[in-house]
């Protein structure tokens, strides 16, 4: 939990009802179930409180049964392992909601099946009562940890010596990278949750094709090791997952879908290290005339019959003459470069060009410019100018806000000692 997940937030209650979910579902027989809770200490007594609240209210007893919401551990043989691991966890831990003695199950005869009460159990130091870091009760049990900052948080979750998977719950940025950068070498996999991703989150743990599934240490791995993946496996690596928004400050590369920071003054005004990822012009509009497309053929000696000849487009995807996908790039960048004398030295280059819809004479056109990444270059000798390279997203859309060409630029950019 985030320090700014507190009571009233939207984190604070999908912190809670991630966790009453992974010590629930299956019974908490997961290999990525949530075992350790970790906690702002000014906030324990809240989520225990929230926690036990909602595991009141689980129902356990036979599935098939109306309202039954947790069933019965793999077999007795799991539920007696279960019990002996947490009487070891006693010595260290308490027992704050659950039985280990006691269930009611509904549907089925509680003396019979393996059944078992969820337990959440409290460890106020957990620095030196270290057992919750090495003893796993494979099923519905989990502890509460307090921390007092953020690094001891990373410090707790290093205690594991490497777990599959980790969420953080949080919607501040700056919390979610400084854990992410801090944890991510003790885990498969990092999840970031807010209120933004929430409705399209797969939850803490779940298995995904794309994902790593399997990290250092104890967590093992879960790859398969021929060709590339094979060389990749011994190469330390975390998946990060949220939002748009949270990946961008997580990474320091825009990603398309995060927030954008609109500024009025032209970024090409400014020095490389003043250049601040997602900071986005909008430009100016222009409305697309006949004599722009056969200008620009003219010009560029582009010819092709959907830009000059009207008559040849029968049977095609166009419904008129069409401007050069390259006049669209062209006009993109007379909207957005800066004719005044300012730090961006050239034009480094063009990649991942896309022409995603035709443009017509009579449409009107845009184009948001968006700071996607920054890259450093190191001086060649003494005399060289100090600069770095800043990639721009470039995103041109028409008059209904539909893009129309999206690339990604890159230019070569002063740096402020530099720069006078």
């Amino acid at each position: 939990m985030g320090p700014d997940a507190v009571p009233g937030t939207p984190e604070f209650d999908l912190f809670i009802k991630e966790v009453v979910k992974e010590i629930t579902v299956k019974c908490g027989q997961k290999c990525t179930a949530i075992r350790r809770i970790m906690v702002p200490e000014n906030l324990v007594e809240d989520v225990q409180i929230a926690v036990g609240q909602r595991l009141e209210k689980t129902v356990i007893g036979n599935p098939t049964t109306e309202g039954v919401r947790m069933g019965a551990l793999a077999g007795q043989d799991q539920m007696r392992e279960v019990k002996e691991q947490v009487e070891l966890l006693l010595k260290e831990n308490q027992i704050v909601f659950g039985n280990l003695d006691q269930v009611e199950a509904i549907g089925a005869d509680g003396s019979k099946g393996a059944f078992m009460s969820p337990i959440l159990m409290r460890n106020d130091d957990p620095f030196n009562n270290s057992a919750v870091h090495n003893i796993e009760a494979f099923g519905p049990v989990s502890t509460i940890l307090p921390y007092k900052t953020l690094d001891e948080a990373v410090a707790l979750t290093k205690l594991g010596l490497g777990s599959l998977c980790a969420s953080i719950v949080t919607n501040d940025e700056k919390t979610a990278r400084d854990f992410a950068l801090g944890a991510a070498s003790y885990h498969g996999r990092i999840l970031v949750l807010n209120g933004e991703c929430a409705k399209e989150s797969t939850g803490h743990g779940s298995p995904m094709p794309l994902l790593v599934h399997g990290g250092p240490g104890r967590a093992g791995g879960g790859e398969e090791m021929g060709g590339k993946r094979g060389v990749l496996h011994y190469m330390q690596r975390t998946a990060i997952q949220g939002s748009p928004t949270m990946i961008t400050a997580i990474t320091d590369v825009y990603q398309q879908g995060a927030k954008q920071k609109e500024v009025l003054l032209n970024p090409f005004m400014k020095h490389f290290e003043d250049v601040e990822i997602g900071e986005t012009l909008i430009t100016h509009k222009h409305t697309v005339t006949e004599a722009d497309i056969i200008n620009f053929a003219n010009v560029s000696g582009d010819h092709f019959y959907a830009h000059t000849d009207v008559t040849s487009l029968g049977g095609t995807l166009f419904e008129g003459r069409v401007a050069h996908g390259y006049w669209i790039l062209s006009k993109a960048a007379g909207m957005f470069v800066e004719n005044r004398k300012c730090p961006v030295l050239l034009n480094y280059g063009i990649d991942e060009a896309r022409f995603t819809k035709p443009v017509y004479p009579g449409m009107t056109i845009g184009v948001r410019l968006t700071c996607k990444e920054k890259v450093q270059q190191e001086k060649r000798d003494e005399e060289d100018i100090k600069k770095g390279i800043v990639k721009w997203l470039v995103e041109v859309y028409d008059q209904d806000n539909e893009t129309c060409a999206i690339a990604t630029i890159l230019t070569m950019v002063r740096n402020v000692e530099e720069g006078g």
